[in-house]
């Protein structure tokens, strides 16, 4: 591990991780015209019982302003759809279409190829310890940050 320099930031380091894992996401998604964003999006939408952009923004790790043109650009290929909430019917929320559903069905193989790339070059105990590893660092710093 390097101790000094940028390699000895956390922040740095998974950056890095994340770029990486994302350009390959891309380059598997690009087939199918979708951006990672978007798949997140999809991929968010996809249980059916649609969502508030709020719950959007924060499933999809999203600025509001971001998510707004990423959901217009979907709406525009027929891929999701806004309308009313089904626990509120006086809210807005986001649905994905059948159409968005069969390009998630679509895409579900390539994905879960990609995956097993990275499983296959890290190892896969190895991948799905560090996949704990972060859910378990993203709840501990989420914690923290509500005591604080």
């Amino acid at each position: 591990m390097n101790d000094s320099g940028l390699g000895s930031s956390l922040a740095y380091l998974l950056s890095c991780a994340e770029r990486s894992v994302t350009r390959g996401l891309a380059a598997v998604l690009a087939g199918e015209d979708v951006t990672v964003e978007q798949w997140r999006i999809l991929r968010a939408l996809a249980e059916g019982r649609g969502h508030s952009m709020g719950e959007l923004a924060e499933a999809v790790l999203m600025p509001h302003p971001t998510l707004t043109k990423a959901v217009d650009r979907l709406i525009d290929r027929a891929l999701v759809y806004r309308g009313p909430s089904k626990g509120d019917r006086r809210r807005v929320a986001v649905f994905v279409s059948d159409r968005g559903a069969e390009l998630l069905a679509r895409t579900d193989g390539a994905v879960a190829e990609h995956h097993r790339l990275i499983a296959d070059a890290f190892g896969h105990e190895r991948t799905e310890r560090l996949m704990r590893d972060l859910e378990t660092l993203t709840a501990a710093l989420d914690y923290a940050e509500l005591r604080a």
